[in-house]
């Protein structure tokens, strides 16, 4: 089922996840549900705080082309425990629809996690599946993509969201 997705400035989207601690059919069926509301939209990860659920759980899948198998991810109490070097990427978010920003994030990045069966693992991650881990890993703590950026690009990010909430009402 496709979940609606929250929109900045909805203030659930500040809202620390708390841990997953039932690894059943419930969150099979809710790891399903991001999964397809994220092809829908289309992106390459999803936080389940981003759809109204505060869990410490998100999805990823760079192959994002037609011409790709799938390889979707599930990070359930994800924690980064390695990070090195530095990379600036541009950035967008289900959360920040048309909008793209250069982030700073660490190049490549080691995690430790649960799958959805609640098999732990650990991953190295560099290019865009590291960003992509550590964009979705920063929604769990209420962190978004603009906390990354300048005054004043917020201010402007903040200023378009802001309307585009108020044109949507």
């Amino acid at each position: 089922m496709i979940r609606p997705i929250l929109h900045f400035p909805d203030k659930r989207l500040r809202e620390a996840g708390k841990p997953v601690t039932a690894f059943d059919e419930a969150l099979r069926t809710l790891v399903d549900d991001m999964a397809e509301t994220m092809y829908a939209a289309p992106g390459v990860g999803l936080a389940a705080p981003q759809i109204g659920v505060a869990l410490r759980l998100f999805i990823v899948d760079i192959n994002t082309g037609d011409d790709q198998p799938s390889d979707l991810r599930v990070f359930a109490n994800p924690e980064i425990v390695e990070t090195h070097g530095k990379i600036r990427w541009e950035e967008g978010c289900l959360s920040f629809p048309d909008i793209r920003e250069e982030v700073d994030r660490a190049e490549r990045i080691l995690v430790r996690a649960h799958d959805v069966s609640g098999t732990p693992y650990e991953l190295e991650a560099e290019g865009l599946l590291a960003i992509a881990i550590q964009h979705e890993h920063d929604h769990l703590d209420g962190v978004l993509m603009i906390d990354h950026l300048s005054m004043l690009r917020r201010r402007l990010v903040n200023r378009a969201m802001n309307r585009r909430a108020v044109a949507a009402e």
